[in-house]
């Protein structure tokens, strides 16, 4: 098989450069090819998945997946802050935001880069 044409693959490597990120799509292709599961399969569970873990969270309890994170909820206060554009004083409201705890194993494993 002959290999794409240089400009091709210059194309290519700087599509990566741009936005080197792992979207939906290809995280199921990396699943479906380690699991041998159909896309379609990975597809429906990883949905529920999300669908979960968001609904979960969003109840005000905490999801934990031993060694690889928590997701949970926290409460940000209301506080004052400013306009970036005028500098005049602004309140900000209290909210509750999402928030990621990453596990030791995955710590580790990003901080060896492999």
């Amino acid at each position: 098989m002959q290999s794409p044409p240089r400009f091709m693959r210059q194309c290519a490597s700087l599509q990566a450069l741009r936005d080197p990120s792992m979207n939906k799509s290809e995280l199921i292709d990396a699943i479906a090819d380690a699991s041998g599961q159909t896309k379609t399969e990975i597809g429906k569970t990883l949905d529920a998945l999300l669908e979960t873990v968001t609904a979960t969270v969003a109840k005000g309890e905490p999801v934990a997946l031993a060694g690889f994170g928590t997701f949970k909820a926290t409460h940000r206060a209301a506080r004052e802050g400013r306009n970036p554009a005028t500098g005049a004083a602004i309140q900000v409201p209290e909210s509750t935001v999402p928030k990621f705890q990453p596990g030791a194993t995955f710590k580790n494993r990003v901080a060896n880069k492999g």
